[in-house]
């Protein structure tokens, strides 16, 4: 029988950074930097308030894709990711997508900056760049998922700067090397209910991962069921009001030689509890936001000094993020590949 792991609640609350000082370029954000930085090195995982995200964006943006999700699944499936091609986009069903080779229990939609035709990476039939695929029956959901993802870009340079300060770095490090053209990578996900909560309680939603680039940014609904891998065991992200939560990733990780730690994380779907209000099982909604490093460009480490602290044999697949050598886009193909072979071998 599998067992699943035990959440230790005592530690369930992660720093909560206010970064409205970072937002506005005020002296505070020398102080919001550091807060950032003892987060990364402790954690790997933040939540951030003062953000300045619009809530009614926010609010707009749950609402469409609640509505999307709800329709039945040949409908979805007009716009599957076998019609975004190498700009990987598109919706899946559950069980498509795997995380460590096992089927995730959710269903999604790949997003990504849109690109027109004319754009040279897409003239050069660059993977993962392209125009987005948008359904046509849901008015206002194209306007509002670009939006979003302009915000949560914006946002992104901005904690990226307060990164780059918390290692005593000029702000402009990342965006002066990685970051002027970000490779952006947006996903909604939707993870049903179970027929019963004790199946919940045995499976994962996504099972324990690390994510590909520098920065995710995630929003998350008032379901709850993120799970982050801590020292000391397996450690809840609980929803907190107005926040966002930040982890960092693989390459962040590889250029700091392991000092901000890309930590292991996954979903525990706890959709199938029952909504008292409403006396049905609600469907947990999960919006993260990936800025990373340009796909041409080649990752290297920051010379900061110290050793570098690898913790390959700690991780579940084993793999050195230390070891790799090549571009950003060799690097999140090789995993995203794995996300979805049958698709790879017709797109790559």
């Amino acid at each position: 029988m599998k067992v699943s792991p035990v959440v230790n609640e005592e530690f369930s609350q992660f720093p909560i950074i206010d970064i409205s000082a970072l937002v506005s370029g005020t002296d505070e954000r020398y102080i919001v930097a550091s807060q950032i930085g003892e987060a990364c090195r402790e954690w790997g995982f933040f939540y951030i308030v003062g953000h300045g995200v619009d809530e009614n964006l926010q609010q707009r943006l749950e609402e469409l894709s609640r509505q999307f999700f709800a329709q039945d699944l040949e409908t979805k499936l007009k716009m599957r990711m076998a019609l975004g091609g190498k700009a990987w986009r598109g919706y899946f069903p559950v069980g498509s997508e795997l995380t460590s080779g096992k089927p995730d229990q959710k269903e999604g939609i790949y997003f990504g900056a849109e690109l027109g035709e004319e754009h040279p990476l897409v003239q050069a039939d660059t993977p993962m760049h392209g125009s987005n695929l948008f359904p046509s029956n849901i008015p206002l959901f194209r306007e509002t998922v670009l939006e979003y993802m302009q915000a949560m870009t914006k946002l992104g340079h901005v904690l990226m700067a307060g990164i780059a300060l918390s290692l005593g770095l000029e702000e402009s490090y990342f965006t002066d090397r990685y970051t002027a053209d970000p490779l952006i990578l947006f996903r909604i996900f939707n993870y049903p209910p179970y027929s019963s909560l004790s199946d919940a309680e045995d499976k994962w939603g996504v099972g324990e991962h690390t994510d590909y680039g520098i920065l995710t940014i995630l929003k998350q609904d008032d379901s709850g069921g993120l799970q982050v891998k801590s020292k000391s065991g397996w450690v809840a992200a609980p929803p907190v009001l107005g926040s966002l939560v930040c982890n960092i990733g693989d390459m962040l990780d590889k250029m700091t030689g392991g000092l901000y730690r890309s930590t292991p994380h996954g979903v525990q779907n706890l959709s199938g509890r029952v909504d008292t209000k409403r006396l049905v099982a609600r469907h947990r909604l999960s919006f993260p936001f990936f800025f990373d490093p340009n796909f041409n460009v080649e990752v290297k480490p920051i010379q900061l000094g110290g050793l570098v602290n690898d913790d390959h044999k700690e991780r579940w697949d084993g793999a050195s993020v230390h070891d790799f050598r090549g571009t950003y886009g060799d690097y999140v193909l090789s995993k995203v590949s794995k996300v979805f072979p049958e698709l790879r071998r017709s797109v790559l």
